[in-house]
């Protein structure tokens, strides 16, 4: 093989590819080999029939991308197989697509309709890429798709196509700002997601989107702290960041009492300035004042959850607690940062440059932080020069009276360096040290006078400038020094070198009488070669010999000024101007040149060397701007802290009542249990209603001293251990009411029969087990967990609840039992607590019991769905129910069917629709284990099956309630419905109308809806109207009957108005029937759900017109 052949196959083909063969002569040709052919062969392979040459193209073309090679001539080619069958070859059409979609948008635009049916696929992957796509087209045109589709997408049963749709709000943000209300309700949404792969990108959607919302993480500020240990990396700093923010807005500076004394010890120990100490005395009275203070138990679950990541392997997240800590942690908790920012120094130059920035800064504060680990910042040989001065910085800060002989013999060796500005930084750094440390003052300038002469000159000049800034403090003691500096003008060419000796015999003239006359002889002589800055310095030491020795120096003034009167510079020739007017005495100058003397010679302040880090922190550490020391776009600023805690319980999250109450039921089964197992026979009611109080404080007591124990030092627990015994309490004293209640019901009860009070302790414990999972904390887990929990309760509770379900049928409806019902309030639990609670059962089915329809209205009152999670819905509008054929008869061996949709909420799972199922025994013989097996459903459906009947009697009928989420689909639900010999295969599907729940809204939230939901969501048809369809009462009650929708009230007589929302992904559907004149009318309906509106049309008019 040649050495040609061998590159070609190397870069991921050959010449056939199209691409130009390159040579080993750069003249070959192959740069101007014409392009009419290039591709041609992966365009055939992509038009052929066969998947794998498809495939084996797509393979090669994004083969070409990540060489970073331009394949957009190939996009309409691509484009063609976006609606291909295999996967494989699906996604690297995606790949290829999210990649020039912003490009090519004309030709993406037109498979726009494919991409909407890949958001629809089963495949996760290939929903996630159609969302990518479909964001990446920067059109302002598909707004409103992307919309819809972002939406749907957030309601995914896939998390990682929940974490695609946050990645693609930002998109849309950017391209219009106008949907920002409804993608907050978006980000508001996802934000609840309990899944650690959505929590840090949709955290970074509203970072993006609306970071001022604060509230939206109150809620969800527990679970976050939570889940971050979890979240994958990327995610974890964007968390942390936002958190930081949130906290310095929430809670109380936890350095409040001790700030002030703990500054005065760290003066006393590492200062050595006198005035350091001056306001020692004064301060400690006011700590006397405040209150103590005590850490918000959320404040301390943040640092607690943080802490563990400094051990990441990433060093942006170490970063970010690292700048959390400094933040927010209490003074004495956040030196654990110190070893973490240690270690990163041992990465990259890049990692360590930005780790020294912060450490720069933090080591200003908190000096004592970073002591131990002095010998981490010495300069390496191989450091970069902008690695070095960092580090040059950090020691300078660290410089205290016991290390400092240290860091000047360091300094010493660094002077010696070749790279010339990390030896200037040096200079400035000892000078720095000089200034702080009274103590080496003296060591240090005699240093910087050695340097004086030294060989090279950038050092020389440097130490000029230096040794100037150091001589303003004690001027008279270092008279010698400024003559030697004087000296050195003669062979020093650097400008502000020159110009500093200048400024130091000009300032000090009077300590120096002699040498001062004969330099400015010499800087006349170079006057007009002089650089601009040393000219000026030669105008103000002229002006000040002048004052005050004006027989040796009249003459050079006037010489110099003169020359300066004709400079090219005009700063110079105005300079020149004003000091003639200012010293020299003429006729026309004012009373200024009495004070010309004090003008020029003032004392002026020494100047103070700070470091350049001083000020840095008030950005946020570890952001851009912090780096570069200016506010960059999109940095929030970090809040002050409030000067009164906000109220802590903005983050304490409401749990429904009968949540709590079934997993405190669960426990107190474990109680109850041998007592019924031993002898159920005698424990009748009576016995199991009065030990009810005590054994559900048993096992109240028991769940406190859990979660006390389980705390250990943690305030937070304490703090929720109290509310829940409160509540507790309140609970029992209800009880006993209900108990003492009970008595006549009890009296009637016992006279019921023995194998009546049997059935009654195993219907006692049976139907907690049997409930399924579906209000699980997750919706990927609510499958799984429904099944499992239903194959766990075995044939016993079914029985058992047959059996009381034909008692109910035999026993007239009581008005007493409803009114006895237990009241259910909510109550404040933190996410905390709730670790200590299994997954919270659904509740029992209401309607699910052998009961006529009067008797399900009498007890629609006892259904325990909570108000609080469905706060618009209505009661159902009962039209005429029609009902539908499941099994006929013939088919079904004399076993008959029928079904219809009650339009009663489910009460297990909100988001399920309740089917009625009737069954009858037309047979002359019992029909035996009637029940649900093997459902079929579509992707994303589930049921929730209704108890087996144990035995039907000949020619009895019963009616049950199951649940089916159909998904928002009109797509059948298929299962088989099994006697004790027989199968039947059978399918609920429902018609559009019964997939929606009624919703009660004013005519203004009508209206503002309706404005959210145009363009593409707006389905508008003409009809016309029958004569019998002209009166309202009819008019609603035909658009009732076809979908169960509740009426909005509206100002016009010629309009009707209906909203309702889909009972599975709760997205609005708003009806608007508006006459026109004679019997025309228009029909509109709003909703994101195309499909759904579209559909409900068609059944609309049909109920209005036939």
């Amino acid at each position: 093989m040649s050495a040609g052949q061998a590159y070609n196959e190397e870069k991921g083909g050959s010449s056939s590819l199209g691409e130009p063969e390159y040579g080993h002569d750069p003249a070959s040709g192959g740069i101007f080999s014409s392009d009419y052919k290039r591709h041609d062969d992966l365009k055939e392979m992509l038009d052929s029939n066969k998947d794998s040459l498809k495939l084996e193209a797509m393979k090669r073309i994004v083969a070409m991308i990540a060489r970073g090679k331009n394949a957009s001539d190939l996009f309409p080619a691509v484009v063609k197989n976006v609606a291909c069958k295999n996967i494989e070859v699906k996604k690297l059409v995606y790949v290829y697509l999210v990649r020039y979609a912003e490009e090519q948008q004309d030709l993406a635009l037109l498979s726009i309709s494919t991409f909407q049916r890949g958001l629809k696929d089963p495949n996760q992957l290939i929903r996630a890429s159609a969302l990518r796509v479909l964001s990446s087209i920067r059109v302002p045109i598909i707004v409103p798709i992307m919309m819809l589709a972002i939406k749907e997408a957030a309601s995914d049963m896939s998390p990682y196509v929940r974490k695609t749709a946050a990645h693609a709000i930002p998109k849309l943000y950017s391209l219009d700002s106008d949907q920002k209300d409804q993608l907050i309700e978006v980000i508001e949404k996802l934000l609840a997601d309990k899944t650690t792969l959505v929590a840090g990108s949709v955290v970074m959607a509203f970072e993006e989107v609306c970071p001022e919302r604060i509230d939206l993480i109150h809620k969800n500020y527990r679970k976050l702290c939570n889940l971050l240990i979890d979240v994958e990396e990327w995610g974890q700093v964007v968390i942390i960041n936002m958190l930081t923010r949130y906290a310095r807005t929430q809670f109380l500076t936890p350095n409040q009492n001790e700030s002030l004394l703990e500054e005065n010890a760290e003066k006393a120990f590492y200062g050595s300035e006198e005035e350091d100490s001056k306001d020692d005395k004064a301060e400690p009275a006011s700590l006397v004042k405040r209150k103590p203070y005590v850490m918000d138990p959320d404040h301390r679950l943040l640092l607690r959850n943080t802490k563990p990541l400094l051990q990441s392997r990433n060093a942006a997240v170490v970063m970010s607690v690292a700048q959390l800590y400094f933040h927010l942690a209490p003074k004495a908790e956040v030196g654990v940062i110190a070893k973490a920012l240690v270690r990163l120094l041992r990465s990259h130059s890049e990692v360590q440059y930005v780790v020294l920035q912060n450490v720069a800064t933090m080591s200003i504060k908190r000096r004592g932080m970073f002591e131990p680990y002095l010998k981490s910042f010495y300069i390496r040989s191989t450091d970069p020069t902008q690695i070095k001065i960092l580090k040059l910085e950090v020691l300078t800060n660290l410089a205290n009276e016991t290390n400092i002989s240290t860091i000047l013999r360091e300094f010493q060796t660094y002077i010696r360096s070749m790279d010339k500005d990390f030896v200037a930084a040096t200079i400035q750094a000892i000078g720095r040290c000089a200034t702080n440390i009274g103590k080496v003052r003296d060591t240090c300038l005699n240093g910087l006078v050695q340097l004086l002469s030294n060989r090279d000159e950038l050092v020389v000049a440097e130490s000029v400038v230096v040794i100037k800034k150091l001589l303003q403090m004690q001027p008279s003691q270092h008279s010698e020094i400024i003559k030697h500096m004087a000296k050195l003008t003669d062979n020093i060419q650097v400008p502000m070198a020159r110009a500093s000796i200048l400024w130091l015999i000009g300032e000090y003239c009077e300590h120096v009488p002699k040498i001062a006359p004969d330099v400015l002889r010499k800087m006349a002589k170079s006057f007009t070669s002089e650089e601009d800055i040393v000219k000026l310095q030669v105008i103000n030491l002229a002006a000040k010999l002048y004052l005050t020795n004006s027989k040796q120096s009249k003459l050079l003034t006037q010489y110099v000024l003169n020359l300066a009167k004709y400079d090219q510079n005009y700063d110079i020739r105005d300079r020149a101007r004003f000091i003639r007017q200012l010293i020299v005495p003429t006729e026309k100058s004012g009373a200024l040149n009495k004070y010309a003397k004090k003008l020029f010679l003032a004392q002026k302040p020494a100047p103070i060397l700070e470091s350049s880090f001083k000020d840095r922190d008030h950005f946020q550490l570890g952001s851009l701007s912090h780096l570069l020391n200016a506010k960059a776009v999109g940095y929030q600023e970090l809040p002050d802290w409030p000067n009164e805690a906000p109220d802590p319980s903005v983050r304490n999250v409401e749990v429904p009542e009968w949540t709590k109450c079934t997993s405190r039921e669960k426990r107190k089964e474990k109680v109850e249990k041998p007592f019924y197992s031993d002898s159920e026979g005698e424990s009748g009611p009576t016995e199991s209603a009065d030990s009810e109080p005590e054994s559900e404080s048993r096992s109240e007591s028991e769940s406190g001293s859990e979660s006390g124990s389980g705390s250990g030092s943690e305030e937070e627990d304490e703090d929720e251990d109290e509310e829940e015994s409160v509540g507790q309490s309140e609970e029992e004293e209800e009880k006993k009411k209900r108990k003492e209640g009970r008595s006549p019901r009890k009296a009637s009860l016992e006279s019921a029969g023995s194998e009546e009070e049997e059935e009654r302790g195993k219907k006692k414990q049976q139907p907690r087990k049997a409930k399924g999972g579906s209000e699980s904390s997750s919706e990927e887990d609510s499958l799984s967990e429904s099944s499992s929990s239903e194959s766990g309760s075995g044939s016993e509770a079914e029985e058992s609840h047959s059996e009381m379900e034909a008692k109910k049928k035999r026993t007239p409806p009581s008005s007493k039992p409803a009114s006895k019902a237990p009241k259910k309030g909510t109550k404040e639990i933190s996410l905390l607590d709730l670790d200590d609670f299994t997954p919270p059962p659904p509740q029992p089915v209401a309607s699910s019991p052998v009961v006529s329809t009067s008797l399900v209205t009498d007890l629609e009152g006892l259904t325990l769905t909570d108000a609080s999670l469905t706060p618009a819905m209505l009661s159902p509008a009962f039209g005429a129910v029609k009902t539908y054929e499941l099994l006929h008869r013939m088919t079904g061996e004399g076993l008959s069917v029928e079904y219809y949709f009650s339009r009663q909420p489910f009460s297990p799972d909100s988001r399920m629709v309740a089917v009625q199922i009737q069954i009858s025994n037309n047979t002359a013989a019992e029909v035996k284990n009637i029940r649900v097996h093997e459902p079929k459903l579509l992707s994303g459906m589930r049921v929730q099956e209704f108890k087996e009947i144990e035995s039907l009697a000949p020619g009895e009928t019963v009616s049950v309630v199951m649940g089916i989420d159909f998904c928002d689909s009109t797509q059948a639900a298929s299962f088989q419905l099994c006697t004790h010999t027989r199968q039947f295969y059978v399918s609920i599907q429902p018609p559009v109308g019964e997939l929606m729940a009624p919703v009660f809204m004013s005519e203004n939230e009508f209206k503002k809806e309706q404005g959210k939901l145009t363009g593409m969501s707006e389905i508008t048809e003409k009809l016309t109207l029958p004569d019998q369809c002209q009166s309202d009462h009819v008019l609603v009650q035909q658009v009732t009957a076809a979908a169960n929708v509740s009426r909005v009230p509206c100002g016009s007589d010629k309009e009707y108005r209906f909203a309702a929302k889909t009972v599975s992904s709760g997205s609005l559907i708003l009806i608007t029937l508006e006459k026109k004149a004679g019997t025309m009318a228009q029909l509109t309906i709003n909703s994101e759900k195309m499909l759904i509106g579209t559909m409900l049309v068609k059944d609309i008019i049909h109920s209005l017109t036939q």
